[in-house]
C-alpha cells in the first residue's frame, strides 16, 4: 500500500476549521462570561426583568460590535504586517541574492541535510522564486499568509455573531421568568453552556475535555460572582 502523504489542500482545511473554532470560541465565551456578570449584578440591584433586559440587551450588542471590531482589526494587523514581509524579503532576494542563498543553506544544514544534498535541495528551492520566497516566510521568520485563511471582514463576523449568541444565553431567562427564577437558571445555562464550550475547545486542542471544561466554568463563575455581589452592595429599591 502508498505511503500517505501530506497534502496542502487536506492541511489548509485542517487550519480554516482550526481557525473556525478558534473564532466562534472566542466570541462565545467572551459574550458569555462578561453579560453574565452584568445581568446577574443588575437583577441583583434593581429586582426588575425590564432594567435587567435593558442592560444585557445593550452589553449584548456593544459587546458583539467591540469584538467583532477587535478581531477585524488584528486580523487586518496580521495580513499588513505579513505583506510587508514578503516586500522586504522579494527587494533581498532581489539585491542580496547571494546572502539570501546562504540562508537557505543554513537553515537546511540545521535541518540535516549536508554535502552534495544539501546543495541540491538549495538550488531546487532557490530556482523557484515563489517556493524560495514561501520557504523564507515559513522558515526563516516562521510566518503563515493570513491570506490563505479566513478573510478579516469574515473573522470579524463571526465572533461578533458568536458573541451575540453567547451573550443571549444569559439573558434569555429574563424574556419569561420572574427575576427569583430567571437567576438561577441564567446561571445554570450560562455555566452550562460555558463548560461545553471549555470542554470542546480542549477536546480540540490538547484532548483534556474534562479539564478545559471545568476551567471554562470557573472563569464564567467568577465572574457571575463578582457580578452577584456588585449587585448586593449597589442593590436599590424599584
Amino acid at each position: 500500500m502508498p505511503r500517505l502523504k501530506n497534502h496542502p489542500h487536506l492541511e489548509g482545511h485542517t487550519a480554516s476549521r482550526g481557525l473556525l473554532l478558534r473564532n466562534i470560541i472566542l466570541g462565545g465565551q467572551d459574550g458569555i462570561v462578561n453579560v453574565l456578570g452584568i445581568v446577574l449584578g443588575v437583577a441583583t440591584a434593581t429586582n426588575s426583568n425590564g432594567i435587567v433586559l435593558l442592560a444585557g440587551l445593550a452589553a449584548t450588542f456593544a459587546e458583539s460590535i467591540s469584538m467583532a471590531a477587535v478581531a477585524f482589526t488584528s486580523t487586518r494587523a496580521e495580513e499588513e504586517h505579513y505583506q510587508a514581509e514578503v516586500k522586504r524579503e522579494l527587494e533581498e532576494m532581489d539585491r542580496i541574492p547571494d546572502m539570501e542563498r546562504k540562508e537557505i543553506e543554513e537553515i537546511y544544514r540545521a535541518k540535516g541535510f549536508s554535502g552534495k544534498l544539501l546543495g541540491q535541495v538549495v538550488d531546487k528551492i532557490t530556482s523557484n522564486r515563489k517556493i524560495w520566497l514561501e520557504t523564507m516566510m515559513q522558515e526563516e521568520l516562521g510566518l503563515e499568509n493570513p491570506s490563505e485563511s479566513m478573510s478579516s471582514f469574515w473573522q470579524g463576523v463571526l465572533v461578533g455573531l458568536s458573541a451575540v449568541v453567547g451573550s443571549l444565553v444569559p439573558v434569555a431567562p429574563f424574556f419569561f421568568l420572574p427575576i427569583s427564577a430567571a437567576i438561577p437558571v441564567s446561571l445554570a445555562a450560562s455555566l452550562a453552556l460555558l463548560f461545553a464550550v471549555g470542554a470542546g475547545k480542549s477536546q480540540f486542542t490538547s484532548g483534556r475535555w474534562l479539564y478545559g471544561g471545568i476551567e471554562l466554568m470557573i472563569i464564567g463563575g467568577a465572574a457571575a460572582l463578582v457580578g452577584y455581589l456588585v449587585g448586593v452592595v449597589f442593590q436599590v429599591p424599584v
